[in-house]
C-alpha cells in the first residue's frame, strides 16, 4: 500500500535533490549562465597529475596478471591562491608519503612550483604580472600567445578566477572592436583579423555572462531586477509622508491666522461681582 501513497512513493523511489539552480534567485539566472557554469565546473578536466589509460582491463608485463583499469582522478585541493593565479591546471595534490621503510604512511601535500612573470595581452595592449607555473607557460608557448591561450581554452582546464576574468575582458573587447587600440587603425584591424575566430561560438547574452562566479551572477541578476523594480527604502516613504504633513499643518496654520475668528472677552472679575451690569437678554 505504501506506493499508492505520495510519501510512501518518495520513500521507494527516492526524494529528487535539489540542484544549485534549483531554489533561491539562482531559478531565475538565464541559460547563457548555466551553459557557462556546465563548461565550468561539471566538466571534466584534462588529466594533469596522472595518465588516464585506454580500455577496460590491463596485462601487466612481468606477472601476466590481468587488472581493472581505474581512471580515479587524484584528491585535489583549490587554496584561495589558486585563484589569484593561473597555474594551468595544476593544484595541490593529497596523498601520503611513506618517508621511512619500518614507519607508517603520513599525510603529504604536493605544491606546484610557482612563479611571477610578466605576460603581455595584445587585445587589451597592456602587460600584466601573473602567478604561473611551468605548465602555464608550455602552454602559452604552444597557444603561440597568452591571448591565444585563454580564448582556445575551455573554462574547466582555466578554472582559477583571474584567468576566467581575463577571458571575459578579451571577449568583450573583440565583440566592442578593440576599443582601447583605436589609436593604431593597422594594429587594431590585425588584432580582429587575428582573433575575432574566437566570437564565433558565443552569442552576445553568453558573452554577457561568460566568466562570471555563481555570487557575480547573481548580483547582476538582482540588480537588473532592481532597476526595473527599483525599491524605495522605508525610511524615504516615511519621510516623504511626514513632510507632506507637515506641509499640509503648516497651510491650516496659515489659512487660520488670516481669517481670525471673533472672540468675545470677558474678564473674571466681572463674573465674580454680583453688582455688576447683567447681559440683555
Amino acid at each position: 500500500m505504501a506506493q499508492f501513497l505520495k510519501q510512501g512513493a518518495l520513500a521507494l523511489h527516492g526524494s529528487k535533490n535539489c540542484g544549485k539552480f534549483d531554489r533561491g534567485l539562482a531559478k531565475q539566472l538565464p541559460e547563457a549562465y548555466k551553459k557557462f557554469w556546465r563548461e565550468w565546473r561539471e566538466t571534466e578536466p584534462t588529466a594533469v597529475h596522472y595518465i588516464p589509460k585506454e580500455g577496460l582491463f590491463e596485462r601487466d608485463e612481468v606477472t601476466g596478471v590481468v587488472t581493472p583499469v581505474q581512471n580515479r582522478p587524484l584528491p585535489l585541493r583549490y587554496p584561495e591562491q589558486f585563484h589569484e593565479g593561473i597555474w594551468g591546471g595544476e593544484t595541490v595534490v593529497q596523498g601520503y608519503q611513506k618517508r621511512n621503510p619500518t614507519k607508517r604512511k603520513v599525510p603529504h601535500f604536493w605544491m606546484p612550483r610557482l612563479r611571477r612573470v610578466v605576460l603581455r595581452s595584445e587585445v587589451l595592449g597592456i602587460y600584466m604580472a601573473v602567478v604561473v607555473t611551468k605548465r602555464t607557460m608550455d602552454l602559452i608557448h604552444s597557444s603561440h600567445g597568452f591571448d591565444h591561450y585563454l580564448l582556445k581554452t575551455p573554462a574547466c582546464d582555466l578554472g582559477s578566477n583571474l584567468a576566467l576574468a581575463i577571458k571575459r575582458k578579451l571577449l568583450h573587447e573583440l565583440h566592442a572592436g578593440c576599443p582601447s587600440l583605436s589609436t593604431n587603425p593597422t594594429q587594431q584591424q590585425e588584432v580582429l583579423q587575428e582573433f575575432s575566430q574566437y566570437l564565433e561560438q558565443y552569442t552576445p547574452e553568453e558573452l554577457e555572462w561568460y566568466g562570471l562566479t555563481f555570487t557575480q551572477a547573481l548580483e547582476k541578476l538582482q540588480k537588473s531586477i532592481d532597476d526595473v523594480n527599483p525599491i524605495v527604502p522605508h525610511k524615504i516613504i516615511f519621510r516623504a509622508k511626514l513632510v507632506e504633513q507637515l506641509r499640509e499643518a503648516e497651510k491650516k496654520i496659515a489659512s487660520q491666522e488670516e481669517s481670525p475668528v471673533p472672540i468675545e472677552s470677558t474678564s473674571w472679575l466681572s463674573k465674580v461681582n454680583p453688582f455688576g451690569k447683567k447681559r440683555e437678554t
